[in-house]
């Protein structure tokens, strides 16, 4: 029968418990220089950059930035060009914050940097809001300090003058030139670039149709830039309207005329419409009249017709003799005699200026 061997013999620190110890603080250490080891390689220039300007982020934050999926490098670059910029008041838990939420670190530090040498008093929520809103907030730091110029209408848009009818019906083509400033207090929550076209298109048409003549456009073009302005247009926006200038006046056609004479072609269709309902409806009694004529015409063929009879029956009762109905026999063939010859007389009378004019 075969004996296993003694395992006691085989652990070499059974018997030595500080020899054990030893051991696992060793293996500790060792793991822990080379975690440090790898966190020198991978992020020394980080570290030493930020420590040298200040920035203060450490080697275990950085590592845990990682961690945490975000990449130390744009952190310790905001946070560097913020104290160098003498900015107070923003760690890299901010940046990191802000990073997180799906902003973007660069803009919202180069627009706090850009803002603060212009003093426009832009803080770091303000910044993080405006770029979570969807707005680029340095470009609207750059449109503070430098104001841009808003084309009315927008050629994008497929239409390069805003038309407007002068009381005269003078067409009047005019573009006009927005120059705006961002006003970063409405700039989360206020109407963009549309809203200022259309309103300022709005007051150029308002203020042409209130002008007596096309004229006093083409005289005092400045009077539409001087009463849009007067309006308050930029008001629920996220920009300050600054100027605006008409650019180009034209005129276009003549409305007032082409509407006169679409009026006057309209009233020319309801007067014939008119005239075909009176034709129709004299029509219409012509041929009531004619039937009317007819029936008229057999009434008197059909009282013709009971002559005859009415004769006979005087002739059978007594009341007309044979003699009475010659008579009234020649009366009538003398009667149809003499209707004959007048119409013979009528007939030459008519046809004998004729024949002397051949």
């Amino acid at each position: 029968m075969t004996h296993l061997p003694n395992l006691a013999l085989t652990l070499p620190f059974q018997d030595d418990p500080m020899g054990t110890a030893k051991l696992i603080f060793s293996v500790i250490l060792t793991i822990g220089g080379l975690v440090f080891l790898f966190l020198v390689l991978k992020y020394a220039k980080l570290y030493v950059q930020s420590m040298l300007s200040g920035a203060n982020v450490g080697l275990l934050d950085m590592f845990a930035m990682s961690l945490r999926k975000v990449n130390p490098s744009i952190i310790v670059d905001g946070r560097i060009r913020l104290v160098q910029a003498n900015i107070e008041g923003i760690d890299s838990r901010d940046l990191e914050a802000h990073h997180l939420a799906g902003g973007s670190v660069q803009r919202v530090v180069q627009a706090i940097i850009s803002a603060r040498k212009a003093d426009l008093g832009l803080d770091f929520n303000t910044a993080t809001g405006i770029d979570l809103a969807g707005r680029d907030v340095l470009e609207a730091v750059r449109t503070s300090v430098t104001p841009k110029v808003i084309d009315c209408p927008d050629p994008a848009k497929g239409k390069t003058e805003v038309a407007a009818v002068a009381k005269d019906g003078i067409q009047v083509l005019a573009k006009a030139r927005v120059t705006v400033r961002t006003n970063i207090e409405r700039l989360v929550g206020g109407a963009g670039e549309e809203t200022i076209i259309a309103r300022v298109g709005e007051g150029i048409v308002s203020t042409i149709g209130s002008k007596n003549s096309h004229k006093d456009v083409l005289e005092n073009p400045d009077d539409i830039s001087k009463v849009v302005l007067n309006r308050g247009l930029d008001a629920g926006t996220a920009y300050e309207i600054v100027s605006i200038d008409i650019a180009d006046v034209d005129i276009g056609n003549n409305i007032g005329a082409r509407l006169q004479a679409d009026q006057a072609e309209a009233d020319k269709r309801v007067a014939q419409a008119l005239a075909e309902k009176r034709r129709a409806m004299a029509v219409a009694a012509e041929q009531e009249f004619i039937a009317s004529v007819q029936e008229n015409r057999a009434k008197v063929v059909e009282a013709e017709a009971k002559v005859p009879l009415a004769m006979a029956e005087a002739l059978r009762s007594g009341n007309m003799g044979v003699m009475d109905l010659y008579r009234l026999k020649n009366i009538e063939a003398d009667t149809t005699m003499r209707s004959s010859i007048a119409g013979d007389q009528d007939s030459q009378s008519t046809d004998a200026p004729q024949s002397g004019e051949g």
